[in-house]
């Protein structure tokens, strides 16, 4: 196990910074999800800790030893990539051993060590197929079990579980996280997939355009987001977002109007004055006519789209003051709605956010 440092990380290539000053912790015996959209810079990150990319500037530390110039052999990193990267011609046995027998291992040791790595990775019967003899999972496995064989301070996943298919990538994701746990090893895991990190993770690590906008544990950043980039990135569907078109403070709560002389009573205050709302689609409640909330007449709304996914289903309705998701339960029948609309949000569980885009903290809450 092994405490990674970053301080003040910066990349460039040329002229243009795709990482800037960037600081981070990653504990030791953790699995640490870097997750972002595509050109974040989080793979540049991984490959600038494994020693693959030179750093433009700041350090990175292992057990509090500075990196920078060591070579990636001697950083004591294992990197699992995409593509698995194993030699075609030779064996799942070869391919495993291969670190070893660069390191002049006694050939003994070397055939326990596969053995023993084969056995964990349930690769004992693949062990003279080549790669291409192998389904994607087990493919994913062997380079697994060829970075776990070196022993290293670090373990470095980029993105390795994309080329698979939707099942593999779950069983995938299981077998990770409980090598995780029984090696107790430190792992840095790229992905642009929520669902990954939110399942993987221990903590997680939100990037965009070379910045840190948050890390927590997954349901830290799910319930709290610090900002509308990390609200609306986190969460499937997306949260919707609605442009608050009034405000008025209470003494002990507030009112916040949406559009078309829709507004919203809120048993709290906000500390500063709210542009925007967001709420995920579970906290939001189809009613029947006459109930609290939100009332829409009949023909002032459009159903957009709709997603049933077995357990539950999605409804995506376009309103005079927004478009809202709604989550809708799977014992509702019911696909097409009509007539008359009442929504019921949760207040408790509302978002605001400010005109730069922060997240507004609440008051008597």
């Amino acid at each position: 196990m092994a405490q990674l440092e970053l301080e003040n990380v910066v990349k460039a290539y040329g002229d243009t910074r795709v990482i800037h000053g960037l600081d981070l912790s990653i504990e030791a015996g953790r699995l640490t999800v870097l997750l972002g959209p595509s050109g974040c810079g989080k793979s540049t990150l991984l490959r600038m800790i494994a020693g693959l990319e030179s750093i433009g500037g700041g350090s990175i530390s292992i057990d509090g030893e500075r990196v920078n110039e060591l070579p990636p052999k001697q950083r004591g990193c294992a990197m699992v990539f995409q593509n698995y990267a194993l030699y075609p011609h030779k064996s799942v046995y070869d391919n495993m051993a291969f670190p070893l027998l660069m390191a002049r291992r006694p050939r003994e040791e070397i055939d326990t060590d596969v053995r023993r790595i084969a056995r964990v990775l349930q690769l004992e019967d693949y062990l003279q197929r080549l790669p291409r003899e192998l389904s994607g999972g087990q493919r994913q496995r062997v380079a697994m079990g060829r970075a776990m064989i070196r022993e290293p301070r670090v373990f470095l996943f980029d993105e390795p579980l994309s080329n698979l298919d939707a099942e593999l990538r779950v069983q995938m994701r299981m077998e990770i996280a409980q090598l995780q746990r029984s090696l107790g090893a430190t792992m840095v895991f790229v992905t642009h997939d929520q669902v990954e990190a939110m399942t993987l993770a221990d903590k997680i690590v939100i990037m965009r355009a070379g910045v840190v906008e948050q890390q927590g544990t997954p349901r830290e950043v799910y319930r709290r987001p610090v900002n509308r980039f990390v609200a609306g990135f986190i969460g499937a569907p997306a949260m919707s977002f609605l442009d608050i078109v009034g405000f008025e403070a209470g003494t002990s709560g507030c009112r916040v109007m949406l559009g078309d002389e829709r507004s919203l009573e809120l048993p709290y205050g906000l500390v500063r004055e709210p542009v925007m709302l967001g709420v995920r689609p579970e906290h939001l409640r189809l009613m029947p006519p006459g109930s609290p909330g939100l009332a829409i007449d009949a023909g002032r709304y459009r159903v957009v789209g709709a997603e049933h996914l077995g357990d539950r289903s999605y409804t995506y309705l376009s309103l005079p003051f927004g478009d809202l998701t709604v989550l809708r339960p799977d014992d509702d029948d019911e696909d097409d709605l009509a007539g008359d609309l009442v929504i019921e949000p949760n207040l408790e569980r509302m978002h605001f956010f400010d005109a730069a885009g922060r997240a507004i903290e609440r008051t008597g809450s």
